[in-house]
């Protein structure tokens, strides 16, 4: 759907119109150069901190502009979607891993943190993923012992995105001598503490640009004053965040899936095979209908998902349905792209191709397809459950 008949503020508007402007002219010329560096330029970061593009959310006090309001978010993915700069992981620094000092970290944490996070000069992770334990955290093996005056952090992370740029790394692990096997510790660990190290910058199928690190934590002496809120409640503060993160997803997915069709959309009525254009063939007209529809009734549920986030009303279930919804259609759009590209579409100097290969993971992070409809099928079958849409 076009933005401007949605319903976005005129504030919004103006929002979205100067972020597209700083893609075009900051970030989206040096993607290439990101992917073959396998990172994206630390000054990037700073550059969309300097222009107030980083983080919204913060209040004044911090350097933000104390705006809550996820239609903001939703712009910027949708934008970094659109100039193909979605291997640029701000949304994760800025809306996913931020929230958390915003929710339960103390006063003195806010104000120790979150101005160099607004600026951009400290660049945020969060570390959940073990070999072991993906969307089971309950199977996560590392560990904080409480010492009384500080934790000592043991164990590894893998698969984290901006594991090599980040600065300040929220860690989970399990509270060492705890019988509780959700009893986990979120501790703030900081670039330079000893005992902390970083692997290798993981080689990926797609999203090249993306730091995507192995974290090693050996005996961490972690301040109790960077452990965040209350020590065995981490796997509590993890679940509540779970939801708003598959909607950040479902909004990149569907935009990427929107941004795939344009594309696939303005080939199709260049290429021409045997005397036509393929654009003018029955087959790819019914084909490119079919996703049309599909798309557009998805950007429709996930708006007014951002509706209910916006009114704090987007449950656990709600923000799977988005999630799975968003990266099912946005593969069969991505595969009917390179279809239809033919040759074209295997080729790496055409967008659809790194459209391809950069998304086959997003049925498999956030939770993947299959989790996604356990959460559904099992609130199909509790005594809360409810057919009608909230």
């Amino acid at each position: 759907m076009d933005a401007s008949s949605r319903n976005f503020t005129e504030e919004q508007h103006m929002f979205r119109a100067a972020y597209r402007k700083f893609l075009e002219a900051e970030v989206a010329p040096h993607m290439p150069a990101f992917r073959k560096a396998g990172i994206v330029d630390r000054e990037i970061f700073r550059k969309a901190g300097e222009q107030g593009f980083l983080m919204i959310w913060p209040d004044e006090k911090y350097g933000g502009m104390g705006d809550a309001d996820f239609r903001y978010e939703q712009i910027i993915i949708e934008e970094l979607s659109r100039a193909e700069c979605s291997e640029w992981y701000a949304p994760l620094h800025s809306r996913l891993v931020g929230p958390y000092f915003d929710k339960f970290a103390t006063e003195e944490q806010r104000e120790r943190f979150l101005p160099g996070c607004v600026s951009g000069e400290k660049i945020l992770a969060i570390a959940m993923t073990e070999p072991d334990a993906g969307s089971d955290l309950s199977g996560m093996r590392s560990t904080a012992r409480d010492m009384g005056d500080h934790f000592i952090l043991n164990g590894s992370k893998t698969y984290i995105s901006n594991g090599i740029n980040a600065d300040i790394v929220i860690v989970a692990a399990k509270l060492a001598g705890s019988d509780n096997p959700h009893a986990v510790v979120l501790c703030i660990v900081e670039r330079g503490m000893e005992g902390f190290e970083r692997g290798r910058n993981l080689e990926k199928m797609g999203q090249s640009a993306q730091d995507t690190a192995e974290l090693f934590f050996n005996n961490v002496k972690v301040p109790r004053e960077n452990i965040m809120g209350e020590p065995g409640k981490g796997f509590i503060y993890l679940m509540t965040g779970l939801a708003e993160e598959r909607l950040q997803a479902a909004v990149g997915f569907i935009s990427n899936a929107r941004h795939a069709f344009d594309i696939t959309r303005d080939f199709c009525m260049e290429r021409k095979m045997f005397g036509k254009t393929l654009a003018g063939m029955q087959n790819t007209q019914f084909k490119m209908a079919e996703m049309d529809m599909e798309i557009e009734m998805a950007e429709v549920y996930v708006d007014h998902c951002v509706e209910l986030l916006n009114k704090e009303r987007l449950t656990g279930e709600i923000g799977a349905k988005a999630k799975y919804l968003a990266s099912e259609i946005e593969w069969r759009m991505l595969d009917l792209g390179v279809q239809l590209h033919g040759g074209a579409g295997f080729m790496k100097e055409y967008a659809i191709c790194n459209l391809f290969t950069g998304s086959r993971v997003n049925r498999i992070y956030a939770g993947t397809s299959e989790v996604m409809k356990l959460i559904v099928g099992r609130h199909i079958f509790s005594e809360a459950y409810s057919s009608t849409l909230v």
